[in-house]
């Protein structure tokens, strides 16, 4: 899931259908983690969750997790069938399953979940399954997505996690076809919104947890938006962990990672949802594949912002928020960590904008003959210059 880790402020640590409801998780199918408890191989934990009872969240001080048996799994993936594949990363795969309380199982009905299977081929596979055991399980927040359960059952690894019906950020953002319907703009931040209360969560926890991961594709859309950690108390990584394109400057060059590291792959899905292109895309002509290069200028310029912005939106959405929204994206994109707000702030800051009203509609006035009537543009004087008003600012 999520690629979390637990580190200092700013100490370097290693590393379908849109409509109704949507919210968005972070998500992440690789995870290099390492961990100071232990957990039995039979140990039992209850499946209950706690997001009612602490809507802002919380760190339990055990996980709270049920044990399943490997039949169990191969049950409810039907064998872990092709089908049923939902995505492939360094830990492994991931499936979609459906666990019942009656046996035998029935195939395609019951609770869906997502069941993560470890490779057998994976070096550090178990110290990974086992911290995503030892923290993902001590979560529990509105904003991430839930591990309930896990298996250890011989040589085999698995992890049990909510399903999110909705699928990725990026299949509706980037995704074509009839089935694919625009994302409008007020969802647009619903989404992002979503998804910073969760690194937000995880920043300010007594952990200081790094998500390390933060991509279009690691943000799921369900009924609330979500995200999904690991945890980790080492310094640096010889793995590379970020994706190219979302993967802030610093860990690029030296391979550490800060808080401030998510803040930056956060800033890039900003854009993407501004924009409603990939984070990198090789198709595109060489001095635009990489969309940060390409874009950051944009957004300090109104009018160049405009030019660039989603097709799809139509130009339905408040200029002002537009604005306020690339300003944002471009303080998380700040080339030295400690110049990029907190997770907390980018917070703030994305709620104050959802409160942008629309801008209202030009209404074309008629004259009394029935043909419309040419509003004479205004000029202002500054020091006896004439300027005019910049196109994109709101009216």
């Amino acid at each position: 899931m999520g690629n979390c880790w637990g580190s200092p402020a700013e100490t370097p640590t290693t590393t379908p259908s849109t409509t109704g409801n949507v919210s968005s998780s972070v998500i992440s199918q690789t995870t290099s983690l390492t961990s100071s408890s232990n957990i039995s191989s039979k140990s039992q934990f209850s499946a209950s969750s706690g997001d009612d009872l602490y809507p802002n969240g919380q760190i339990l001080p055990t996980p709270n997790l049920r044990e399943y048996s490997f039949q169990e799994m191969k049950s409810a993936t039907r064998n872990f069938k092709g089908d049923n594949l939902l995505g492939e990363g360094g830990f492994g795969r991931v499936y979609k399953g459906w666990l019942e309380n009656k046996h035998p199982p029935k195939s395609g009905s019951g609770l869906v979940v997502a069941i993560k299977k470890l490779n057998s081929e994976s070096v550090q596979g178990f110290e990974e399954w086992q911290s995503e055991v030892n923290f993902l399980g001590r979560l529990s927040h509105p904003n991430l997505v839930k591990l309930l359960g896990y298996c250890w059952e011989d040589k085999e690894l698995l992890l049990v996690y909510e399903f999110m019906q909705k699928g990725s950020l990026e299949n509706h953002l980037f995704g074509r076809g009839s089935a694919v319907q625009p994302l409008p703009w007020d969802l647009r931040l619903k989404i992002i919104i979503g998804a910073a209360r969760g690194i937000a969560f995880l920043h300010s926890s007594d952990d200081r947890v790094i998500y390390r991961d933060i991509k279009a594709s690691n943000i799921l859309l369900d009924g609330v938006t979500k995200l999904g950690p690991s945890a980790s108390q080492s310094h640096v990584t010889t793995r590379v962990m970020g994706t190219y394109g979302y993967a802030a400057p610093e860990y690029i060059a030296t391979g550490h990672l800060y808080v401030k590291s998510d803040v930056y792959g956060f800033g890039v899905v900003i854009v993407e949802l501004l924009t409603g292109l990939r984070a990198l895309d090789t198709t595109r002509p060489t001095n635009k594949q990489t969309l940060v290069d390409w874009i950051k200028p944009h957004l300090s310029d109104k009018r160049k912002l405009k030019s660039v912005m989603d097709t799809r939106l139509e130009g339905k959405y408040p200029s002002k928020a537009a604005v306020a929204t690339a300003e944002l994206a471009l303080s998380c994109l700040a080339h030295e960590p400690r110049a990029r707000p907190s997770m907390q702030e980018v917070l703030e800051s994305l709620v104050k904008i959802q409160g942008i009203p629309h801008d209202k509609p030009r209404v074309s006035r008629r004259n009394s003959a029935g043909s419309a009537a040419v509003r004479p543009h205004r000029h202002r004087r500054q020091n006896g210059i004439r300027s005019q008003p910049n196109s994109l600012q709101s009216r």
